[in-house]
């Protein structure tokens, strides 16, 4: 991954290049997810002009470590019209808000703790890592083993910093069941009858365990399946790679 993304002073993915006149990055899942449906619904403004609405921000952290944050990454930049139709009414955009900030600020840390569980399932989840990602022979074999090895012990870390309980399946259970107690038995998606960002958030989050062990006991253990199956039915219509 850091030969991909050594162009840039950026060191997270994901990374998108726009080709906007000049070349352009954006950076961060968010921000690149609210600056394209931005311009998607709103052709006013070029996307160099929507994505200077979300500046970088460079904050310390208590352990002294720089981090860069967004400014507004939640938000549609659009005019009262365009927002009206996105948003019949303010609280659809309010509950939009308030879950992809859950999928980025609590969601997330669950995949790490969980797919690296144990030696076993860390070791599953590189030797994927190396079948898709054109790894040589030598190079795979390095990757596998003491990437596994490595993350074996980092998810142990990312155990402790984020409370996780002792089980860390229990965390990921109870915070995908209550994904699907706010879409609630009335509504396809969160956004209705189609999905909205907040639905593609959580996806997001949850397809990077496919193939996994972590991902099948979500499935069989969490209510989660149904909706699950109804967002990748849309996005095989819709033909979106996510």
């Amino acid at each position: 991954m850091r030969k991909e993304i050594k162009f840039s002073s950026y060191r997270k993915v994901p990374i998108l290049l726009a080709n906007a006149g000049s070349p352009l990055q954006l950076n961060d899942s968010s921000v690149i997810i609210s600056a394209i449906k931005t311009y998607l619904v709103s052709r006013r403004n070029s996307l160099e002009e929507i994505v200077s609405f979300y500046p970088p921000v460079k904050t310390v952290t208590e352990q002294g470590k720089e981090v860069v944050e967004y400014e507004n990454k939640y938000w549609l930049m659009l005019d009262e019209k365009e927002t009206k139709k996105v948003y019949p009414v303010k609280e659809v955009r309010v509950e939009e808000m308030k879950w992809r900030k859950w999928a980025d600020d609590w969601l997330v840390h669950l995949i790490s703790p969980n797919v690296y569980r144990t030696p076993k399932e860390a070791l599953a989840s590189f030797d994927y890592i190396v079948r898709e990602g054109k790894f040589g022979t030598l190079e795979g074999l390095f990757a596998k083993y003491v990437g596994a090895l490595a993350m074996f012990f980092v998810s142990k870390r990312l155990k402790k910093r984020h409370q996780l309980r002792d089980d860390v399946r229990e965390d990921l259970y109870e915070a995908v069941n209550e994904w699907v107690k706010a879409v609630g038995k009335n509504r396809l998606f969160m956004g209705g009858n189609q999905p909205n960002l907040a639905d593609l958030a959580v996806y997001g989050v949850l397809r990077v365990m496919e193939g996994l062990e972590a991902f099948d006991d979500m499935m069989v253990h969490t209510k989660i399946q149904p909706w699950y199956q109804r967002m990748e039915e849309v996005i095989e219509k819709t033909g979106v790679a996510i």
